[in-house]
């Protein structure tokens, strides 16, 4: 058992918030230690919430020691690690495709940077593309996510903030 085959357990695990994305794709994996690699092997995995205090990650600790056990792991720890904190950053551009394909507009930072005091961000809709668009909540189902709506398709969406 290697590092890769662990990431390649854990590509299974899924954000129960997002459940399009895996814990992979969030880029909340920041660590994986194996200790007495021999038959009874004991695995540490830190993760890092997008959120300080996000409900998620118990159920998301869940998967990942499920995932272990299902490939006969048993001494497992998992380990919490708030600094640096998470940032959108470390999300894979596969991440982002798959929100945009399941109807939430991904983080972009090149919106946030642009931004001069007092302006807007502009936050396309991942339904027709559109740029015409209007924040509706800065908070939507989740603290991570905006609501929004598309002016031009008049389809309503969430944005996964950039932070």
């Amino acid at each position: 058992m290697t590092k890769d085959d662990i990431l390649t357990w854990l590509a299974d695990v899924t954000d129960p918030e997002v459940p399009v994305l895996s814990i992979l794709d969030l880029g909340i994996v920041r660590n994986i230690e194996i200790s007495d690699p021999g038959p009874a092997p004991s695995v540490t995995v830190w993760i890092t919430p997008t959120y300080s205090g996000c409900p998620a990650m118990d159920v998301i600790a869940i998967g990942i020691r499920m995932a272990l056990i299902g490939h006969g792991i048993q001494d497992i720890k998992i380990e919490n690690q708030i600094s640096p904190a998470w940032t959108t950053d470390w999300m894979t551009e596969e991440g982002k495709r798959k929100l945009k394909e399941y109807g939430i507009a991904p983080p972009n930072r090149k919106a946030y940077q642009a931004l001069g005091l007092f302006e807007e961000d502009s936050i396309s809709c991942p339904r027709c593309g559109s740029e015409d668009t209007e924040v509706v909540s800065q908070y939507g189902p989740t603290s991570c996510k905006a609501l929004y709506r598309c002016l031009s398709c008049k389809e309503p969406f969430e944005h996964f903030k950039c932070h």
